[in-house]
């Protein structure tokens, strides 16, 4: 163990064991040289959101602002992840209805990321 990296790897490790044994969270691997790697899972997440019975226009809003929010390059790496936990504990805010997106009269619906309900 000779430099920074194998200490955090550790600390991952431990992290993973933590989620997989007392939380009951599915661990994928390890994906950090896998190609086309990303920090927002699209394929997992339209699945999860499908079985929760969202329809196919909220999930693509939905992702549609997850992605926005996370590859914000007007922002630290720190806000990015700051505010893409913000819309998970709180929620997106989507409509299908175009009167919405730009009314001072009334709310969109909110559209709740809740992963605390699911099997991991």
């Amino acid at each position: 163990m000779g430099n920074v990296g194998d200490i955090e790897r550790i600390t991952q490790n431990r992290v993973v064991k933590l989620f997989k044994e007392k939380l009951g969270y599915t661990y994928l691997g390890n994906w950090e040289d896998r190609l086309n790697n990303s920090n927002i899972e699209e394929a997992l997440l339209t699945n999860y959101l499908t079985k929760k019975g969202y329809s196919p226009a909220h999930i693509t809003k939905a992702l549609h602002e997850l992605r926005i929010t996370a590859n914000n390059y007007n922002e630290s790496l720190y806000t990015n992840n700051k505010n893409v936990y913000k819309l998970l504990r709180h929620g997106v805010q989507v409509s299908q209805n175009p009167l919405f997106q730009h009314s001072n009269w009334g709310e969109a619906p909110k559209f709740p990321l809740d992963f605390s309900s699911s099997a991991h």
